[in-house]
């Protein structure tokens, strides 16, 4: 049985977060039906479509009249969770809202999934990515060479929310296997940029500067090579970098250029550039360097990697011949996600019957309260994923040796990605620690590690270990590369992904490839590792037994470019970026303003008519085409550089066309359409401060998750997480005093033992 087998889901959504998000579900086997209207989806043309509703049979309702609205509901009435994307308002006028639907049936799961905000004036937009993420802060966090904000050819906040929308419907099926109720869940584009991009800060700091298109820290970067190519160096660790340094035989001057970047980077240029990148790519691989080259997506999905990784699948269609989409993105040992089919096309919905009314305690409690997670994962991917589970209510214990996490620092970044857990010391190096953290796995229902491959072995937690003493725990294992093929034991980080997968060559279009300042395959995992985890707890309710799940960065270099992967004889070209690409076309992208940027898109021509007659300019003949940097564009810049943003905006709005300010990130600390939406939140560190970051990454209303630990300094919690873990007061005070566990010393490091 697959995790979710036997759950029925009614899909009302279009392009690419809710539908996506209906897909991962359904690749562990629930029964998808997605409803569109007479016209279709709207990207029922792009050949993502084919891998959105993948596993899905396809019906088509025009909910304007009542026999097509009576059909949908009638589909309600039998589905587990119903799932919508419209923009707010429109469900209550259909009758479609959780409130109406939730008096009919208290058993259903309810998805929302808007694709800005649940309210104020930018919610009630047209789904478009570029304006979401100039809204979100997303665009001008980019590096970029000049003071611009950044079009993403990828639609990363949209993915984000995909994959989050399926783990908040999973977790609020967990839930509902406990309570016999079902509830509202909101998942909105918002909570996808909060995700993908997360704002964070500590107020009394000063903000990280932007970056630049290449990398701004010489160890963690993009080098041109003697033949034109490009490649990473991804040497976030001293120890990685050093071996750079011995490759270059530059090994003397390690020291004196470990601090000094701005050196470091010239002489690094100026070298790498005195070879090929093939003879420098395999010098350093040879060394255990991690680095990877910049390739064409294509290439990459047609790789033997893949292949080996076991995630491109093939299948035929009528129109297109073989289609290739990539394949789930985690394994899962004992019910496995799959692809069954492309979307089909079905002439009535099927006749689900109606669901019985809901019995049970209900409650209040989060949907995965009581869930206890350790978790050894370190940098972004593992230990994101920890913040995560919390933010579903999970009480996640964050693991750490004496060294710490590598990661480790009282910077926005670390602050946000392990927010929610406690800290828990453990040094497994030591005697008698492994038989303590075995000890708390019995008791224990999740342990996330993102060791290389082997490593957990040899420390002796593998999952054949875990299991001999807690038959239902799951075990969830990320590395780079998946655990099967040649390159299954290398080291990697995510900008490597970005790299050889295509992401900064497809980002920097024709000039040189552009590394993406969102840690784009990092916090994919982490959200992947959350739905997966959460499906093998919906598998464990079923069944009582746990399983081992395996994911990758590789695995999510594919799933964040799903729709770009897409691949068929004749498949149309994907949009390419540039230099501080401000959009894709003259009528889709940024303008400068006098005050401030602002996002446009227009996709008919009436449109670009509306707009031509807004702002007083000639759109001229074909405007949808004409190019982001040509003459139309010229004029667009010139017509609003002197304009004050405000008015051009309510202008471009009463005229019906798609515009939305784009913000700085300063903008967005203060910006009160984000507050009115509650995208951010202000708490306390104790050593730190007050820092403010996204507030969640879902809603629920009847089982609500608020942050209610601040992210912790190692170790902080061990004699708190030991004494609930059942371990005796004894007992622990020796360990302490071996150095096998060890606390805080509440500045930031940790105490000697007693």
């Amino acid at each position: 049985m697959s995790a979710y087998q036997g759950i029925r889901i009614a899909d009302f959504s279009q392009g690419v977060a809710g539908p996506m998000a209906a897909m991962l579900l359904g690749d562990h086997e629930a029964e998808v039906v997605k409803v569109e209207p007479p016209g279709g989806d709207r990207w029922k043309d792009h050949p993502g479509y084919l891998a959105f509703n993948r596993n899905k049979q396809v019906v088509t309702l025009d909910l304007e009249t009542a026999e097509g609205l009576g059909a949908a509901k009638a589909l309600i009435a039998g589905a587990d969770v119903a799932l919508f994307d419209h923009a707010p308002g429109r469900l209550e006028a259909l009758g479609l809202d959780a409130a109406t639907l939730a008096r009919a049936h208290p058993g259903l799961v309810h998805a929302w999934m808007p694709p800005y905000g649940t309210s104020g004036p930018w919610s009630r937009l047209p789904a478009h990515h570029s304006l979401l993420a100039g809204l979100a802060g997303t665009a001008f966090r980019q590096g970029s060479y000049t003071d611009q904000p950044t079009h993403l050819i990828l639609p990363v906040l949209w993915y984000a929310q995909a994959v989050m929308g399926s783990a908040a419907i999973g977790a609020a099926l967990v839930e509902r296997a406990r309570s016999g109720q079902g509830q509202a869940v909101t998942i909105s584009g918002l909570h996808g940029a909060s995700e993908a991009s997360g704002v964070a800060r500590a107020l009394l700091q000063d903000p990280l500067p932007r970056g630049i298109p290449p990398g701004a820290n010489p160890r963690y970067r993009l080098y041109q090579c003697a033949d034109g190519e490009w490649f990473f160096l991804g040497t976030l660790f001293t120890n990685f970098y050093r071996k750079a340094f011995e490759v270059l035989g530059l090994e003397d001057a390690f020291e004196a250029l470990e601090m000094d970047m701005l050196a470091a980077r010239d002489l690094l240029e100026g070298m790498f550039l005195t070879r090929t990148r093939a003879e420098w790519l395999e010098a350093l691989q040879a060394n255990d360097v991690p680095c990877g080259p910049v390739g064409r997506r294509e290439a990459w999905f047609a790789s033997s990697t893949v292949a080996e990784a076991g995630m491109r699948l093939s299948f035929p269609h009528p129109r297109h011949g073989e289609v290739a989409i990539p394949a789930p993105p985690a394994r899962l040992s004992a019910t496995p996600a799959s692809v069954r089919g492309l979307p089909q096309p079905a002439d009535a919905p099927p006749a689900w019957p109606a669901k019985t009314a809901a019995a049970g305690p209900g409650g209040s409690t989060p949907p995965l309260a009581g869930v206890k997670v350790l978790n050894m994962g370190t940098v972004i991917a593992g230990a994101y994923a920890g913040t995560l589970l919390s933010d579903l209510g999970a009480d996640v214990v964050k693991i750490e040796p004496p060294a710490g996490d590598p990661f480790r620092s009282d910077g926005p970044g670390f602050m946000i990605y392990n927010r929610g857990s406690r800290g828990l010391g453990l040094d497994l190096r030591q005697p008698g620690a492994k038989d303590l953290f075995l000890e708390m796995a019995r008791s224990a229902d999740v342990v996330i590690d993102n060791y290389r491959l082997g490593v957990r072995g040899k420390l002796g937690i593998d999952y054949a270990a875990l299991k001999a003493v807690n038959p239902r725990i799951i075990s969830c294992s990320i590395n780079a590369y998946g655990d099967t093929g040649q390159r299954a034991a290398l080291p990697g980080f995510d900008p490597l992904l970005q790299a050889e997968g295509g992401m900064q060559a497809a980002q920097g279009g024709e000039g040189a490839p552009i590394l993406y300042t969102i840690a784009v395959n990092d916090v994919a995992t982490a959200s992947v590792v959350t739905s997966s985890v959460v499906a093998a707890l919906h598998a464990r309710e079923r069944t009582g037994e746990g399983q081992e799940i395996k994911t990758s960065l590789l695995a999510q270099s594919l799933l964040f470019q799903l729709g770009e992967m897409v691949t068929y004889d004749g498949r149309p070209p994907n949009d390419l970026g540039g230099e501080d690409c401000p959009g894709v076309r003259a009528l889709h992208r940024y303008y400068e303003c006098a005050d401030g940027w602002i996002g446009i898109v227009c996709e008919t021509d009436a449109e670009a008519q509306a707009l031509g007659a807004a702002l007083a300019v000639d759109v001229g003949p074909g405007p949808l085409l004409e190019t982001r940097d040509g003459a139309l564009a010229e004029r667009l810049a010139a017509a609003l550089a002197g304009r004050a943003r405000g008015p051009v905006l309510e202008a471009l709005l009463a005229a019906g066309v798609a515009a939305a300010p784009v913000a700085r990130a300063a903008e967005t600390l203060e910006d009160p359409w984000l507050r009115e939406n509650g995208y951010l939140e202000t708490w306390e560190h104790p050593r730190v401060g007050p820092v403010i970051s996204c507030k969640g990454y879902a809603s629920f209303a009847r089982t609500p998750v608020k942050l209610t630990r601040p992210t912790p300094d190692i170790g902080e919690h061990t004699l708190e997480v030991l004494r609930d873990w059942g371990v005796a007061p004894d007992r622990i005070a020796a360990l302490v005093a071996s150095g096998a566990v060890f606390v805080s010393d509440g500045m930031g490091g940790i105490a000697a033992p007693r």
